[in-house]
């Protein structure tokens, strides 16, 4: 194995790795050389950043990326498993030396970690340390065992505070049962059997109902019982459990695309090798699938999926996006959720939470209220939803139907108390065009194939199109957005019809 070289310092915080001008995550560089980049971390865009934050957040990963490293090498070549022995036993010292106490950098909202700042990164950290040590026969339990005791500690403090449902613990237990192989971290008062209860709706969601923390909180699920040879599952666990991968396999087009409903990355490397874990495999394709617990549908015609997302939204992990459509082709994100920057950059991530980053409806040019929106009615051929607290004073309604030809349909009707300014959004993430033809009817052209038709009634409304931020992986990348807008109206209904040319 090639050489490995340990950080020699704490962890930071890894959302810290961004780019303060560009809002791109930096690049992952040096990460097995125990040595910061010299010059600091670039970024895709051509700035090289050197501050303690980003310091801390590559010294993040770096560590995971060495556990990685380590593991990889416990089940390799005898000497691959002895140069893993070492380095395990190298990070026994590290951990004594550094670990004995919370994390002093950590900011004060942060459920506090040892050698790193958030005990979460902690956990999902220790997962892979114990994983590859007991692949040795655990050569180092003063290690495993200081381990489990702070997941342990972390654990109680979040139940102390009634936040026992949190994706951090499931971290934390399969932290625990990694690092000791003991049926208690799953079977106990607040072990995983008991979060799984908790924290996943009947429906199959986990209940922030966002695509990747859904699939953290399933890798978490699945570790911690791998690790525990010959435990009992209990049938509703297992049933949730594979409900939980359901839903994955109903997101998931058959190219491969996975929506980033509601908050997580739009698109980033460490988060496909997590999803290869998962092995997912897109399902047999029905027609409408309705989750009532997490608020959404979704709807397959002929080339197109369409996800519309009614709530409840909002909160930490949540976008002000009630009754968005999104819009994605089996290998082509035509419309789709913007995604997240890490959380270190403030600005950009205040934008992609905005109702204005999305494709739903806004008033006023505002954002949306934390809100939840209510399913009116789901058929065979169609969805409707609507909601009436994203605004003090108005309604909205969103019907979306299968057309017998394959055209998908979308309708959608906001009502106001006073004249005010409606507007609906398209947010590509596709090369688009516009064409107004003088009836007033708009055309547009998405890349690979799909074509749109719009038209609206009860008031004027016009298609303003501009140049807008791309999804969240790299705001930089310029696309076209719409806003279609009904200046000083009380009522309008927007159509809107999508085919996939063959």
């Amino acid at each position: 194995m090639s050489p490995i070289v340990l950080p020699g310092e704490r962890g930071g915080w890894w959302h810290h790795y961004v780019c303060p001008a560009h809002g791109v995550e930096l690049e992952h560089v040096g990460l097995l050389t125990g040595e910061f980049p010299s010059g600091g971390a670039p970024c895709a865009h051509g700035c090289r950043i050197d501050t303690a934050d980003v310091r801390g957040a590559w010294t993040v990963l770096a560590h995971q990326a060495c556990a990685r490293a380590i593991l990889a090498a416990a089940s390799g070549s005898p000497d691959e498993r002895a140069a893993a022995t070492a380095l395990l036993r190298e990070y026994a010292d590290r951990y004594a030396a550094l670990g004995t106490t919370g994390h002093n950098g950590a900011a004060g909202w942060m459920l506090r970690g040892r050698l790193f700042q958030q005990a979460l990164t902690e956990a999902i950290w220790a997962v892979t340390i114990g994983r590859a040590a007991r692949l040795l026969g655990d050569p180092v339990p003063e290690l495993t065992a200081a381990l489990a005791e702070a997941a342990r500690v972390a654990r109680d403090s979040l139940v102390a505070e009634g936040r026992f449902r949190s994706n951090y613990t499931a971290w934390l237990d399969a932290a625990g049962a990694a690092c000791t192989g003991k049926p208690e971290w799953l079977d106990g008062r607040h072990g995983i059997f008991a979060h799984v209860v908790a924290a996943t709706h009947p429906d199959g969601w986990e209940w922030e109902a966002s695509t990747y923390y859904h699939s953290f909180v399933l890798r978490a699920y699945r570790h911690a019982i791998k690790a525990v040879p010959g435990v009992k599952v209990p049938a509703t666990v297992r049933g949730r459990i594979e409900a939980m991968a359901d839903v994955l396999r109903v997101l998931v087009t058959p190219g491969g695309l996975l929506p980033s409903l509601q908050d997580g990355p739009y698109r980033r490397a460490e988060w496909d090798r997590e999803l290869a874990e998962l092995n997912m495999k897109p399902a047999p394709r029905r027609p409408v699938t309705v989750y009532r617990d997490a608020g959404y549908a979704i709807l397959h015609a002929a080339g197109v999926q369409a996800i519309v997302a009614y709530g409840p939204h909002g909160g930490s992990h949540g976008h002000l996006d009630t009754l968005s459509l999104y819009l994605y082709g089996d290998a082509v994100p035509w419309q789709p959720d913007p995604g997240q920057v890490p959380y270190g950059h403030t600005q950009w991530r205040r934008y992609y939470a905005s109702t204005a980053a999305h494709p739903t409806f806004s008033v006023d040019g505002l954002d949306q209220a934390e809100c939840a929106g209510e399913l009116v009615s789901a058929g065979s051929d169609e969805i409707t939803v609507a909601c009436g607290t994203a605004y003090e004073g108005v309604s909205a309604v969103r019907r979306v139907a299968l057309a017998p030809d394959g055209t998908l349909r979308d309708e959608l009707s906001v009502t106001t108390d006073r004249p005010r300014r409606i507007a609906a959004h398209l947010r590509p993430d596709a090369p688009l065009t516009v064409r107004t033809g003088q009836d007033g009817e708009v055309h547009t052209g998405w890349d690979a194939g799909l074509q749109g038709t719009h038209t609206a009634s009860g008031a004027a409304a016009r298609f303003v199109a501009r140049p807008g931020p791309g999804p969240a992986d790299d705001p930089q990348r310029t696309r076209t957005h719409v806003d279609w807008v009904a200046e000083d109206a009380t009522t309008v209904t927007f159509r809107s019809t999508y085919r996939v040319e063959r």
